[in-house]
């Protein structure tokens, strides 16, 4: 087969990648179609080509690298669609190509369109944290510091306090003595406010 012209036929989805395998056909023509999707990297396997014309269609993706190594093609265009990322280094048959091969296409970037690509690579976006999380966050730590820290000074006073009891007899008998007159003033002091209250409520 010399050559293959689907062209003008409102063909729509994807290229069928196994059109990579006519590896001795010469020209191919899938221009002015609805063909949507990436260029087959198959297609670098076509080694006879002179002529792929896959102009004015809706196809995607990048230009496969590998298309330098077609050293018989002469005639290339992806005109009119949405390819992206960088145009085939100009080397071998891609050095007699000109701009007419690749216009209309907004993200294609590279030399022969007076296009830079960006070769930087960004950092994936990550949205930054809201000062509200941030506070309750670190409110959080706080909280956990100081009940830790609260707790640890309770149990040293109360072992203190216990330590002094048992080793002074003389604080012992004057602690117990003081928790004697609480509770005989904390029972005074209920059962009179019970007996005046019992006599405004006869009253």
């Amino acid at each position: 087969m010399s050559g293959l012209d689907l062209s003008c036929n409102n063909l729509t989805g994807e290229i069928p990648h196994e059109l990579g395998m006519l590896s001795s056909i010469l020209a191919l023509n899938l221009s002015h179609n609805q063909l949507k999707g990436p260029i087959p990297k198959s297609f670098s396997n076509l080694s006879q080509i002179e002529s792929l014309d896959l102009s004015y269609n809706k196809l995607s993706g990048e230009i496969p690298p590998e298309f330098i190594e077609l050293n018989f093609l002469e005639v290339f265009s992806v005109a009119h669609n949405n390819i992206s990322g960088r145009v085939p280094d100009m080397k071998a048959q891609f050095g007699t190509f000109g701009e007419s091969s690749y216009e209309d296409n907004p993200f294609l970037c590279g030399l022969m369109l007076k296009r830079i690509c960006n070769t930087s690579i960004e950092p994936p976006y990550s949205p930054p944290k809201s000062s509200k999380e941030s506070e309750t966050k670190w409110y959080d730590i706080d909280r956990v510091v100081f009940f830790a820290s609260f707790a640890a000074s309770y149990m040293m006073i109360l072992l203190g306090i216990v330590t002094i009891l048992y080793i002074n007899p003389y604080w012992r008998q004057r602690w117990f003595n003081f928790i004697e007159e609480c509770i005989y003033s904390c029972y005074y002091f209920a059962s009179d406010t019970y007996s005046k209250l019992l006599a405004y409520l006869y009253n």
